[in-house]
C-alpha cells in the first residue's frame, strides 16, 4: 500500500481505460493487471479489499468465460474481497450471473467515472465494516472461550463466571437446552487454577439408573456380572480437575445420597469396594429443570441442592439475549462457510428480521443447526429466511405498547451501533445521531456494556 492509501486492483486489458481509471481513482493505490495470470499475482501480493474486473479478458475478450473463471478463482483465494465486475452494455445477464457467483456488484460500459467511484467507495466501506465485525467476533470468541455475546444478559453471566472460576466453590448452571451450559462449564474450568488438569463431563440423563453409580464411582473386579477388572469412575478420573454433572436433576434419589456423602467427605468407595479413596475435584452441575420445585416435590434432596448451588447462575435463553442472535449467526455462517467451501456473503434483510423475531425454542443449538443446513443447501450468495426454514407464521408479533416498542428499538439500535463501531463510543454516537453523554446515559438506562 502506498502512502497509507487503500489498494484497488483494476483488472483491465484496455490501456486507455487503465489510464482513465488510474487518474480517476487517485485517492487509492491503483494496481493494474492485464490478464488472468497478472491478476492472481497482484491479488496475492496486495490482498486488496476491492477489485474491479472486466469480464472480457484475453485470450477471448469477446466472451465473458475467462472473466467469470477468474472471478471464481478470486473468490476462492480471497472470499471477503469485494469484486465489481465491468461488462459491455449488452451483457446484463452475464453480469447478473457474476453476482450470483458472489460478485459484490456490476457496472456496464461505457464507464461513467462518478458512478463507478460511488460503487467502489461503498464496496470499500462494506469491506472495512465486515472486517471490523470479523475482528470483533474473534476478540469475543477468544476473550471468553468461544462465547459470543453483546447482550447485557449474557455479558452479565460471563462476568459472574470470571468471578467464580478462580475459587473452588460448587457452581450450578440453570438454563434451557441449547443455551451453552457445557460451554460455560468449560470456561469455568479453563479460567480456574485447575485448568492444567482434566475436566470430566457426564450426562446424568443419558445413562440408565442402574449404570450411573458405577460410571460415577467406578467398580472393583467381581462387583457384578461382567465386572472383569477394576475400573475407575468419572469422579476419580477428574481428580485434581473439574467434574461437570450435566442434567443433575435426572439423578435418581438413591444415588443423590451417595453423591452428597462424597461432597461432604471428599472420599469415594468404588462399587464392590471397601477402601475409601480421597478425591480432590471441583463440581460444576447443570440442569434445565426447576430444582427448587423438585426439592418441594421430594424428587431432589434439599441438602444436595445447597451443596451443589453454592453459586447459582441462570443462563438466559437466546430469545432473551437482545442482539446476540445475529452476532452468533454471522460467526456460525463464517465457520460453516469455510468448512463446506461456500463463499456466502452474509444474510438477507428478511433473514436478519426472521432471526431477530423467531423465538428459538432450541436456543443456540437450533440456530447452529439451521445455519449449518442453510450453508449446505442454499443456492444463493446470501442466506435468506427461506434457507433458514423460518416462516412468517413462526415470527413473534411486535408489542403494541408504544413505550415498550420505543425502548426495545432504542436498546437494539444502541447495541448494533456499538457492534458496528467496534466498541468505539464516539463513532457509535455519530451513527445514532446523539452526543456521547446522551449515549452513555442511554447505555446506563438499558444496562448495556461495551
Amino acid at each position: 500500500m502506498t502512502q497509507n492509501k487503500l489498494d484497488l486492483l483494476v483488472i483491465e486489458d484496455d490501456a486507455g481505460l487503465q489510464k482513465q481509471l488510474k487518474w480517476s481513482f487517485d485517492e487509492y493505490n491503483v494496481v493494474v493487471a492485464n490478464n488472468h495470470q497478472e491478476a492472481i499475482v497482484e491479488l496475492r501480493r496486495f490482498q486488496p479489499k476491492v477489485v474491479t474486473l472486466d469480464l472480457g479478458l484475453p485470450p477471448d475478450p469477446a466472451n465473458a468465460s475467462v472473466g467469470l473463471a477468474l472471478l471464481d478463482e478470486i473468490l476462492k483465494l480471497a472470499p471477503t474481497t469485494k469484486v465489481i465486475v465491468v461488462t459491455g452494455n449488452d451483457q446484463r445477464e452475464v453480469a447478473l450471473s457474476a453476482v450470483e457467483k458472489g460478485a459484490y456488484d456490476y457496472y456496464q460500459k461505457p464507464i461513467q467515472v462518478e458512478e463507478l467511484s460511488l460503487i467502489v467507495k461503498r464496496a470499500f466501506e462494506l469491506a472495512e465494516l465486515e472486517e471490523d465485525n470479523r475482528n470483533l467476533f474473534k476478540r469475543q470468541t477468544s476473550s471468553f472461550h468461544g462465547i459470543i455475546a453483546s447482550s447485557p444478559e449474557m455479558l452479565s453471566v460471563c462476568q459472574k463466571v470470571e468471578k467464580v472460576a478462580p475459587t473452588n466453590v460448587s457452581v450450578l448452571l440453570y438454563g434451557d437446552s441449547g443455551t451453552g451450559k457445557e460451554l460455560l462449564a468449560r470456561a469455568i474450568h479453563e479460567i480456574s487454577p485447575r485448568k492444567e488438569q482434566k475436566m470430566v463431563a457426564i450426562n446424568c440423563a443419558a445413562i440408565p439408573d442402574n449404570l450411573l453409580e458405577s460410571e460415577l464411582f467406578g467398580y472393583e473386579a467381581g462387583a457384578f456380572t461382567g465386572a472383569n477388572k477394576q475400573t475407575i469412575g468419572k469422579i476419580e478420573s477428574a481428580n485434581g480437575g473439574t467434574l461437570f454433572l450435566d442434567e443433575i436433576g435426572d439423578m435418581p434419589l438413591s444415588l443423590q445420597a451417595k453423591l452428597l456423602r462424597f461432597l461432604q467427605e471428599r472420599q469415594i468407595e468404588r462399587v464392590g469396594g471397601r477402601d475409601s479413596i480421597a478425591v480432590d475435584v471441583r463440581i460444576v452441575a447443570a440442569t434445565h429443570q426447576p430444582l427448587t420445585e423438585l426439592v418441594e416435590n421430594g424428587d431432589f434432596r434439599e441438602d444436595l441442592f445447597y451443596r451443589l448451588s453454592e453459586i447459582g447462575l441462570e443462563i438466559p435463553s437466546l430469545a432473551k439475549r437482545n442482539g446476540d442472535v445475529v452476532l452468533i449467526g454471522r460467526s456460525l455462517l463464517d465457520k460453516y462457510g469455510k468448512q463446506y467451501g461456500r463463499n456466502l456473503r452474509g444474510f438477507t434483510s428478511d433473514a436478519v428480521h426472521a432471526m431477530e423475531s423467531y423465538s428459538w425454542p432450541g436456543n443456540v443449538r437450533e440456530l447452529e443447526n439451521k445455519i449449518k443446513s442453510a450453508v449446505v443447501m442454499s443456492e444463493n450468495p446470501q442466506i435468506s429466511a427461506h434457507d433458514l426454514q423460518i416462516g412468517e407464521d413462526q415470527l413473534e408479533e411486535m408489542p403494541l405498547n408504544l413505550r415498550q416498542v420505543r425502548e426495545a428499538a432504542e436498546s437494539k439500535a444502541i447495541q448494533r451501533a456499538i457492534v458496528l463501531s467496534n466498541g468505539n463510543i464516539s463513532n457509535a454516537s455519530k451513527l445514532l445521531g446523539v452526543t456521547r453523554p446522551t449515549l452513555y446515559s442511554l447505555m446506563d438506562k438499558y444496562g448495556i456494556q461495551h
